[in-house]
C-alpha cells in the first residue's frame, strides 16, 4: 500500500492547477471517496509550499482507477497528443498503410469535427491526403464525406493560412527589434489582439499571436497589454480548451515575467514553481527565469540549491541561450552566497570551453556576475586581462542603448583599474558622478539599479562610494 501511494504521489505531485480544474469540472464520479481523492489532489497541486497527504485507509485500487481516469481524461483533451495523432495518420495514408480501424477513427473524427480545432489546418490538410486516398480507390461514400467537409471549410481554411503568413510578417519586426536591430514592433499590437480574441480563428494562431504580443510587451515594456489576455486564456485554460502541458508550462512561465514586471515577486515565484513541476525542452529557461526572481528577493541559497538540483538536465539542452544563462545564474548564487572561489573556477572552466558563444549569446550576463566574482577575489589584474582579451568595453558601448541597462562591467572595470593603479580617485569619482546623473535623468528604475550595484560596491571601495553626490547606501 505504502509504494502504491508513493507512485500516486509522484504522480498527482506533477499536476498543474489548471489541469486539475478541469478534471474537477468533468468528473462525474459516484464514488464518494474517489471525488475526495481528486479534491485533494487539486488542493495539493495548487500549493507550492505545503502538501496534505493522502489516505491510506481507502481502496489502493480507486487510486489506480483514478490516475488512469486522469491520464485518459487529460490525454484526450490535449493539443499536443491529438497533432501526434494527425502526423502519424499522415504518414500511413502517404505510405499506403493506414489499417481498417483506423480510417473509421478518421472517419469518425471528420462526421464530429467542431470548428475550429487547434490544429484545423493541419487537419484540413491531412482530410486532402485521404481524400485522394479514397477516390484512387473507388470508394465514393467516404470520399464523399472528405469531399463535403473540404467544401464547407475551404473559405476558413484559406483564410487561417493567410492569418499565418501575416503573423509570420510581423514576427520578423518583433525579433528583429527584441534582438536589437533598428526596426519597430507595436503597430502589430492591434491586429494581434483581434487575431488573438477572434474565437473563430483556429487555436494555433491565436497561441502565436499571444506569444507575439508577449514579445512585444518585452519589446516596449508594457506589460499592461497582457492582463486582459491573460485572465482570458486562464479561463479557457480551466475548461479544458486548448490545453496542453507545454502550453500550460509556458503560460505558467510568461505569468512569472509579468508578476516580477510589475514587482510582484510572491505570484513571479508561485509561477515559477509551477512551470518547473514537470520537466520539458524548455526547462533550464524556466529554472533560469524563476532563479532570477529568488535571486531578486534575497532567496540566495534557495536558488542555489535548485540550480543543483536542476543542473542534471544542462546536458539535455542544446540551446546555448539558455545553457549560458543558467552558467551565469549559477555564478550569480555562488557569489551570493559568498562563494566567490567556487564561482571563479566554475566560470573559468565555462569560459575555456564556450568563450565562443558566450560572446555569441548572454555575454553581458555571464561577465557581469563573473567580473564580480574575481572582484571579490580581489583578482583585479585578472578582471583587467579579461576585459582586454575579449574587448568587453568596446561591446558594452554597443550594449548601452538597452532599456534595462547598467553600467556594471565599466564600473567593474574601473574598480579594477583603480586597485590596480591605473586610475586615480578623482578621475573615477567624476565618472562615476556622471553615471549616476544620467539615470537619474533617464529612468527611475535604472537609477535604482544602478544605485544597488554601487551598494554592493560600498564595502570594496567606500572611499569613492562615500564621495558620490546623491549617493546614499
Amino acid at each position: 500500500m505504502k509504494q502504491q501511494l508513493q507512485k500516486f504521489t509522484a504522480f498527482a505531485n506533477r499536476l498543474l492547477p489548471h489541469e486539475t480544474a478541469y478534471l474537477l469540472s468533468i468528473q462525474r464520479f459516484q464514488d464518494d471517496e474517489r471525488l475526495t481523492i481528486l479534491k485533494l489532489v487539486d488542493a495539493n497541486g495548487r500549493h507550492i509550499d505545503q502538501f496534505s497527504p493522502y489516505d491510506t485507509s481507502i481502496d489502493k485500487r480507486k487510486y489506480n482507477h483514478l490516475q488512469n481516469w486522469i491520464e485518459h481524461s487529460l490525454r484526450a483533451a490535449d493539443v499536443d497528443a491529438q497533432f501526434e495523432w494527425l502526423n502519424a495518420m499522415e504518414q500511413r495514408i502517404m505510405t499506403d498503410s493506414i489499417q481498417l480501424e483506423e480510417e473509421k477513427e478518421l472517419l469518425k473524427h471528420i462526421r464530429n469535427y467542431r470548428h475550429p480545432a487547434f490544429y484545423f489546418t493541419k487537419f484540413y490538410e491531412l482530410v486532402e491526403h485521404f481524400r485522394q486516398f479514397l477516390l484512387i480507390r473507388i470508394r465514393y461514400d467516404d470520399f464523399a464525406l472528405t469531399n463535403a467537409f473540404l467544401q464547407e471549410h475551404q473559405e476558413a481554411y484559406e483564410r487561417s493560412k493567410k492569418v499565418s503568413v501575416k503573423i509570420l510578417d510581423a514576427t520578423k519586426d518583433i525579433v528583429a527589434q527584441y534582438s536589437g536591430h533598428d526596426a519597430e514592433s507595436f503597430h502589430w499590437e492591434e491586429w494581434l489582439t483581434k487575431v488573438f480574441y477572434d474565437e473563430s480563428n483556429d487555436g494555433l494562431n491565436r497561441y502565436l499571436a499571444l506569444v507575439r504580443l508577449i514579445f512585444i510587451s518585452f519589446n516596449y515594456g508594457k506589460f499592461d497589454i497582457l492582463r486582459d489576455k491573460f485572465d482570458y486564456l486562464d479561463q479557457q485554460f480551466s475548461h479544458g480548451k486548448y490545453y496542453s502541458k507545454r502550453l500550460l508550462l509556458n503560460y505558467y512561465n510568461n505569468r512569472l515575467l509579468y508578476h516580477s514586471h510589475f514587482k510582484e515577486y510572491e505570484k513571479a515565484v508561485y509561477y515559477g514553481y509551477l512551470s518547473i513541476r514537470s520537466k520539458n525542452h524548455d526547462y533550464i529557461h524556466y529554472v533560469n527565469n524563476l532563479v532570477a526572481v529568488l535571486l531578486r528577493l534575497e532567496r540566495n541559497e534557495e536558488a542555489l540549491e535548485l540550480l543543483k538540483k536542476a543542473s542534471v538536465e544542462l546536458k539535455h539542452t542544446g540551446n546555448m541561450h539558455s545553457r549560458i544563462g543558467f552558467v551565469s545564474f549559477y555564478l550569480e548564487a555562488l557569489n551570493k552566497n559568498k562563494r566567490y572561489k567556487n564561482a571563479e573556477s566554475y566560470g573559468d572552466t565555462f569560459l575555456q570551453a564556450y568563450a565562443k558563444e558566450v560572446l555569441q549569446y548572454r555575454w553581458h550576463l555571464f561577465f557581469s556576475v563573473y567580473l564580480e566574482a574575481l572582484m571579490h577575489r580581489q583578482a583585479y589584474a585578472k578582471m583587467l586581462e579579461t576585459e582586454m582579451h575579449y574587448k568587453l568595453l568596446e561591446k558594452d558601448k554597443a550594449y548601452q542603448a538597452k532599456a534595462n541597462y547598467v553600467p556594471t562591467i565599466p564600473l567593474y572595470t574601473d574598480v579594477a583599474a583603480y586597485k590596480e593603479g591605473f586610475l586615480g580617485r578623482k578621475d573615477i569619482i567624476d565618472q562615476w558622478t556622471q553615471w549616476v546623473a544620467d539615470s537619474m535623468e533617464e529612468d527611475t528604475s535604472r537609477s535604482g539599479a544602478l544605485f544597488k550595484l554601487l551598494k554592493q560596491l560600498q564595502p570594496v571601495i567606500p572611499e569613492i562610494i562615500n564621495y558620490l553626490p546623491n549617493v546614499r547606501v
